[in-house]
């Protein structure tokens, strides 16, 4: 399952860390440094292990019994089995925008939600093709993934705000540091750590679109599915606030609006991307390749 987009999760990881503890270093090794990465942790541990209750409260998510909705038991059921992972727990949204999500620390503690919206729009087997990435994400561990690229961001932004407080001294060096430099930190490492954090988690969609792709062996429905539902966000965005925008990197597209500079800060890749990528795996018969 590992193919390019592991590689550059894991490259983009390693990137964040470096980042921290360049800055530590330049903060001079002070008991700031040890209280920011303590702090982080916490909450970012404490998302950890609810971020299944959190993000499904966002989304008023219900959980629905297998006589309510037959269909979508049967295609979880089927693709959990063919994975050989356990049958997460299934929940339905309200919400008219079409949309899925799957949450929970690990295959064990998983949940799949979709929204009223899709199941609306698509047929049997672009539903089972959304299914199929939301289970990906589970597999893949995308949960502890994002939140350990979210706590690393936490630690960076937090470390730039000690830095107001802090005496930095640059050793031996009389005259303090180079305000330009520090103003650097304060302003591009948070910068910069929102833009890896969101780098990774659209590579982790990459990786679920594959992954998914392989798991339904069907591409071609993903990408159709992919398709119905950008326009469906597009037409009917919910509002970004509270907690559904600490939630928005968890849907298979994000719901909130935006475009522009916002798509540097997007945790999704370009949909028209991620479809060329599908029909590209699907033009590949016989096995499939993984893309470039």
């Amino acid at each position: 399952m590992h193919s390019h987009n592991g590689l550059k999760t894991a490259a983009l990881l390693g990137l964040l860390t470096a980042m921290i503890l360049a800055v530590g270093y330049w903060l001079g090794g002070s008991g700031g440094l040890v209280i920011a990465v303590l702090i982080s942790l916490v909450m970012n541990g404490v998302s950890y292990f609810f971020s299944d209750k959190l993000a499904l409260r966002s989304m008023h998510a219900q959980p629905v019994s297998e006589a309510e909705f037959p269909q979508l038991y049967q295609m979880v059921r089927e693709l959990s089995q063919q994975a050989g992972q356990p049958m997460p727990r299934l929940y339905v949204s309200p919400t008219m925008q079409p949309n899925a999500f799957a949450t929970g620390r690990n295959p064990q503690h998983a949940a799949v939600a979709v929204t009223e919206g899709i199941t609306r729009i698509l047929d049997y087997r672009e539903l089972r093709a959304v299914i199929g990435h939301e289970l990906s994400h589970v597999y893949n561990r995308d949960i502890l993934i994002s939140s350990v690229a979210g706590a690393l961001a936490g630690i960076i932004t937090m470390l730039a705000n000690l830095a107001w407080f802090l005496p930095i001294g640059g050793g031996d060096d009389e005259d303090g540091v180079n305000p330009l430099a520090m103003l650097m930190m304060l302003i591009l490492g948070p910068l910069a750590a929102s833009i890896i954090q969101m780098a990774i988690s659209r590579s982790r969609e990459f990786q679920a679109d594959a992954s998914g792709a392989q798991l339904t062996n069907d591409p071609l429905a993903l990408a159709s599915a992919l398709k119905k539902i950008h326009l469906g966000v597009q037409q009917l965005p919910l509002p970004a606030e509270g907690q559904l925008a600490s939630s928005a990197h968890l849907m298979i597209d994000n719901p909130l609006r935006g475009g522009g500079i916002a798509s540097l800060f997007s945790t999704h890749p370009p949909m028209e991307e991620r479809v060329r990528r599908l029909e590209a795996m699907a033009a590949n018969s016989g096995p499939i390749q993984y893309m470039r």
